[in-house]
């Protein structure tokens, strides 16, 4: 489990409270990249007894092992009736035999639904192909329009299988029509709910991590991260060899080739969006689905003269990756790549909870050492405060004029499953944070933690006390935290604050939802001196 997981089972929570998909009561920010995950632990987190966090672990990886079955159902059927000789695993070899693919099935997080989705997009499409249809052409596009709901980026993929099974099915651009609207009528319904709810047309992740921003660079150095500790250009060169070796001499039908095409122009367009975006700091997370599809036609493959050679090098490849390629600084103390500040999520976690398999958010000793702190100190104060611990001050608290204690922390995902559902919990990169969420990036930070706004932005904003009372209690100087004031007060920035606080009524609704393009594209400086006038 890692502490991103830990983030989904808090909305989870807040959910089957029934306060609706937010991290925090009272502040409609979306913190979940995927819907999808999200909803499918909702209906199936009111199983009793069960712990949400072993709910997450399990269904992640029951989904992965399904993706993984349907992908070899698909290659098996592409490779047709001849498939009587001996078939080998080889793609799902690849995947299983890769560290970061078993480290985030059950991770908390979607990688189990995106292997499900892909896997079982790719089958429908070949049992579409080959003359047996698993259901009526509309409820195989209805699968395939889910994928920007399983994770933004995924819609990638979803128009390549989308325009696989029009060129498949095609019998005019009027029979087309269905298909299509039913692709479209769950993507666009849920993002005309997220842009009157949140107020924007992203999850609030992408303002985070900036992700219309190009960073090649460090997108490349990603990829390298990835692919070069497992010497990946040996298995993945293997399968192109050997598929290649299939098909040569005999004829390919069209249906054949748009079966090859879409999981392999999928691939090349979900990697080339990665590194564009800059890569990630979890290492490999990011680029699995990219492998999982360039694999698609070569999950399973037929033994033959021409593969024999090929499919030998696969088994021998993934014996020795599964056993011992690792990445440089994964036996590290802190398994991090301190130049490029890429982690071995799973070795670090591991590390910050003491234990070999964290799963509850309490098998975590830092969480469980922060939170049980900070408990004291709520119990302690008998007026909702925002609460900030300082090395050369302690606990110092700041009565809040929202009527809720608040606290902040780097790490939000473990805090906010065992702090109160009415506590805030808001971290400084802006995660679950919108304040945060809209400042302008430093240079140079770790990809997707580039923001940041310390406990002072809290104290400027939701603060009750004048700036020169806070600044008297010595953490911090009034002219910073008037100048947050002013930065906040600004008419386009208290409309943002307003989108995600003010009460929910239809013309919230409304004006959040015909503004969310602006207020996507709002950005203040994150030094308050820079960022005082409104412009």
């Amino acid at each position: 489990m890692s502490d991103d997981g830990l983030i989904v089972l808090r909305t989870v929570r807040q959910i089957l409270a029934g306060n609706g998909p937010v991290f925090n009561v009272g502040e409609r920010v979306e913190a979940n990249t995927s819907t999808l995950w999200t909803a499918v632990l909702v209906l199936v987190g009111w199983i009793p007894g069960v712990s949400l966090e072993w709910i997450a672990v399990i269904v992640g990886l029951v989904f992965s092992a399904g993706g993984l079955f349907l992908a070899l159902d698909g290659a098996r059927r592409l490779a047709g009736p001849a498939a009587s000789t001996f078939v080998f695993p080889a793609g799902a070899l690849v995947v299983l035999a890769l560290p970061p693919f078993r480290d985030f099935a059950t991770s908390g997080l979607e990688t189990g639904l995106i292997s499900l989705w892909l896997g079982g997009t790719w089958w429908l499409l070949v049992r579409r192909a080959i003359g047996r249809p698993f259901g009526p052409v509309w409820s195989a596009a209805v699968v395939i329009g889910m994928g920007p709901l399983v994770r933004p980026d995924l819609a990638l993929f979803s128009l390549v299988a989308m325009a696989g099974l029009l060129v498949l099915t095609w019998r005019g651009w009027r029979h087309a029509l269905v298909p299509v609207a039913a692709a479209a009528v769950l993507p666009v319904s849920y993002q005309v709910f997220r842009m009157g709810y949140y107020g924007l047309i992203t999850p609030n992740t992408a303002l985070v991590k900036e992700a219309s921003e190009a960073l090649w660079d460090s997108g490349w150095t990603y990829f390298g991260d990835f692919t070069d500790p497992y010497l990946l250009w040996i298995p993945v060169a293997a399968c192109l060899l050997a598929g290649f070796a299939l098909m040569w001499r005999r004829s390919v039908n069209h249906r054949v080739v748009v079966l090859v095409a879409v999981p392999l122009v999928g691939a090349v367009l979900l990697a080339a969006y990665v590194v564009r975006v800059g890569g990630d700091f979890m290492h490999g997370r990011m680029l699995l689905p990219a492998t999982f599809c360039l694999l698609l036609p070569v999950m399973t493959m037929r033994v033959t003269k021409l593969t024999f050679v090929p499919v030998v090098a696969v088994a021998v490849w993934a014996v020795v990756a599964g056993g011992w390629l690792r990445t440089p600084y994964a036996g590290l103390e802190e398994p991090i790549d301190e130049q490029e500040v890429i982690a071995d999520e799973r070795a670090a976690y591991v590390e910050a909870s003491g234990t070999e398999y964290p799963i509850l958010a309490r098998d975590f000793r830092l969480f469980v050492e922060m939170t049980d702190d900070a408990g004291k100190q709520l119990a302690a104060r008998q007026v909702p405060s925002i609460h900030v611990s300082a090395p050369s001050t302690g606990w110092v608290a700041y009565p809040s004029a929202n009527g809720r204690d608040v606290l902040t922390y780097f790490n939000i995902g473990g805090p906010g499953m065992l702090l109160p559902l009415d506590v805030w919990v808001h971290d400084p990169i802006g995660l679950a944070n919108p304040v945060a969420a809209h400042t302008t990036v430093i240079a140079g930070r770790r990809i997707g933690h580039s923001k940041f706004a310390g406990a002072n932005w809290e104290i400027a904003d939701l603060a009750t006390e004048t700036t020169e009372t806070a600044a008297a209690r010595g953490q911090y100087k009034q002219d910073n935290l008037d100048a947050i004031r002013t930065t906040l007060g600004c008419p386009h920035n208290r409309e943002m604050l307003d989108s995600v606080r003010a009460p929910l009524t239809f013309e919230r609704f409304w004006e959040n939802l015909i503004h969310s393009v602006g207020r996507s594209r709002l950005r203040y400086d994150r030094n308050p001196e820079n960022a005082q006038t409104c412009g």
